[in-house]
């Protein structure tokens, strides 16, 4: 096995390889749309941060990543390189074998550049993949998942009120996006985010098209569940997709069915709006988003990610 830079050479035997790998994860979440479409790949031999594994002239795996993104997680100098779904593959066969020689060389070409922070998204239940990945030092983030529009059933909330919110309040919703934003910091989350202003918000919601349901007490808005277009992976580009980016209840309300309700809601809405499919993506270092979101939706990629030692890119 032979390792090279990826070049558009090879791009048409690794979409061949991506879609295999795609099509094998739709086997266990049946809820995966059909891609007849593949996101294109010939940006991702632009930067020269991708490698591609070869057998005799054969591409059997390929390991190619976005451009690097600096002070990642607003963490001031952090370069964090990432892999996104469909940028990445292998041929069934020594799967763990071929991850480990791309990333080998990959991981050079990310540390070249200064990246300390090495991210992979693997499918969910790519269980190769993920040993290898945890062999060498990545452990689990990020998880996106997916489920169909239809009701289930929720518990009782008699004295609260669910809707759709109206345009005319959303800034009701601000002060609770940044308590979210603010929780992240405990643990065992332990992330930074920067609170948001009234214009920033404003911007997200009407360019996101954003659609909030929430649930009131005493005509106060102490939970909500949000949904926008923005996808996280390339199904975000299938009819009748939609994307939960956020979701937060007040903690003294916590524990007794209200985000069950709130899917609810939004799932009926949305059913109505013509969708077919939801999605979201969460943390898994966060227990209450994990606990919540993988009962009621089924997770199809991991994002497994390696903070590496700067002292050694600094020596080298």
């Amino acid at each position: 096995m032979k390792i090279a830079d990826f070049t558009a050479a090879h791009i048409e035997q690794a979409v061949k390889i991506a879609k295999q790998n795609y099509d094998t994860e739709r086997g266990f979440v049946p809820a995966l749309p059909p891609v007849d479409q593949w996101p294109d790949l010939n940006h991702l031999t632009k930067n020269n941060l991708g490698v591609t594994a070869l057998d005799g002239g054969d591409v059997v795996g390929f390991l190619c990543s976005y451009g690097f993104w600096n002070n990642a997680w607003d963490i001031p100098g952090l370069r964090h390189v990432y892999s996104p779904m469909g940028a990445n593959g292998t041929v069934p066969e020594n799967r763990e074998k071929i991850y480990a020689r791309l990333y080998q060389a990959a991981g050079e070409k990310w540390a070249s550049i200064g990246a300390a922070s090495h991210g992979v998204c693997l499918y969910a239940h790519d269980t190769e993949g993920h040993e290898q990945f945890f062999r060498y030092g990545f452990g689990m983030r990020t998880v996106d998942a997916i489920r169909r529009i239809d009701k289930f059933t929720a518990p009782i909330c008699d004295s609260y009120d669910f809707s759709e919110l109206a345009t005319e309040d959303v800034l009701e919703i601000l002060p609770l996006e940044n308590m979210l934003k603010n929780g992240f910091i405990y643990s065992p989350t332990f992330m930074y985010k920067i609170p948001g202003d009234k214009s920033e918000f404003l911007n997200n919601y009407n360019n996101c098209k954003s659609i909030y349901s929430v649930a009131r007490r005493d005509g106060k808005i102490v939970a909500f569940i949000r949904a926008e277009h923005d996808g996280q992976t390339f199904i975000q580009n299938t009819q009748g997709y939609i994307h939960i980016n956020a979701a937060f209840c007040l903690p003294e309300h916590r524990g007794i069915g209200l985000n069950q309700n709130l899917l609810n809601v939004l799932l009926i809405k949305l059913k109505e709006k013509g969708y077919i499919r939801l999605g979201v993506d969460y943390e898994s270092i966060n227990p209450s988003a994990y606990g919540f979101w993988s009962k009621e939706f089924n997770a199809y990629t991991y994002g497994v990610v390696r903070r590496i030692d700067e002292a050694a890119l600094s020596k080298r």
